[in-house]
C-alpha cells in the first residue's frame, strides 16, 4: 500500500492514504460520545506519519481522543521505518498478519473523518492524469468512523512512539468506479462493539465490510490536493 509522506507527488497513491477531519471537535465528541476534552485544529489533508486523531477505549470504558502517528509500528519493529508501509491493513487478512494481529485483537480504535480522497485515472489532452475526488458522508454534517488500529512501539532509547493505521476493504458500488479500495466505515451502532476489550474476534471480522452506498457521495476536487504539502477549505471544495 503506498504512503502518502513528505512533499511527494501522489500519482499512484493508493486507499486510504489522505482524508480530511475539519468538524468543530463539539462535534466530533457528540458523535463519537467522547469523555474527555480535546484540541484539534481543522485539516483537509491529512497524510501518513503525521499526527491523527483517533477514538479509543479508556480503562473503564470511557471513550478518548488521542492523537497517535499514522502509520502502524509493531511493537517487534526494529525501527520506526516501517510504520510508512503500514498506513493500512487489509480487512480480509488483518487477523492473520503478523503486523496486525495483536493490534486486532488488542488495541482497536476509530479514526474520525469528515472524508477521504482518492485519486481515478482520467484521459486529458491525450495524456493519463490522476483526477482526486473526495469522499464524504451524504449529509455533510455527519463524519466517517474509520475501523483502525493502534500499537506502541518503544525505541533503544526507551522512546514511547504510539501510532495506528486504517483497515480496508472492498468498494462498494460508489467507490468501484473510482477505485477498488475503501475504508471500513463503521456504523455508528457499531462504534461500542469494535472499541470493547471483550468483543470475539467473529463480531470484529463480521464489522470489516464495505458500507453501503447510499451512505455516500464523492466528486471531483482540485489536484492541489495531490501535494501533502499543502492544506485547505478549498480541498473539499467540487472542481
Amino acid at each position: 500500500m503506498a504512503s502518502s509522506t513528505g512533499g511527494r507527488s501522489e500519482s499512484n497513491i493508493e486507499m486510504c492514504g489522505r482524508y480530511a477531519l475539519y468538524s468543530p471537535t463539539s462535534r466530533i465528541r457528540e458523535q463519537f460520545d467522547l469523555d474527555d476534552e480535546f484540541d484539534f485544529e481543522p485539516r483537509y489533508n491529512i497524510a501518513p506519519t503525521t499526527q491523527v486523531l483517533i477514538v479509543q477505549a479508556g480503562p473503564q470504558g470511557e471513550r478518548l481522543a488521542k492523537l497517535h502517528r499514522w502509520g502502524l509500528i509493531p511493537s517487534w519493529a526494529k525501527d520506526v521505518t516501517i510504520g510508512a508501509k503500514l498506513i493500512n491493513a487489509r480487512g480480509e487478512t488483518v487477523a492473520e498478519k503478523p503486523s496486525f494481529r495483536a493490534a486486532f485483537r488488542r488495541w482497536r480504535c476509530i479514526v474520525p473523518a469528515n472524508g477521504f480522497y482518492e485519486w481515478k485515472a482520467t484521459q486529458e489532452s491525450g495524456r493519463t492524469i490522476k483526477q482526486p475526488y473526495f469522499i464524504r458522508p451524504q449529509d455533510e454534517g455527519d463524519l466517517f468512523g474509520f475501523a483502525g488500529l493502534t500499537e506502541r512501539w518503544v525505541s533503544p532509547e526507551c522512546e514511547e512512539i504510539h501510532t495506528c493505521c486504517i483497515i480496508t476493504t472492498e468498494a462498494n458500488a460508489s467507490m468501484m468506479p473510482i477505485h477498488d479500495r475503501m475504508p471500513v466505515i463503521l456504523a455508528p451502532n457499531d462504534y461500542g462493539t469494535w472499541l470493547a476489550a471483550n468483543t470475539p474476534g467473529d463480531m470484529l471480522r463480521a464489522l470489516l465490510r464495505p458500507s453501503e452506498s447510499g451512505d455516500m457521495i464523492a466528486y471531483p476536487v482540485c489536484r492541489a490536493v495531490n501535494s501533502s504539502r499543502g492544506d485547505s477549505p478549498t480541498f473539499v471544495e467540487p472542481a
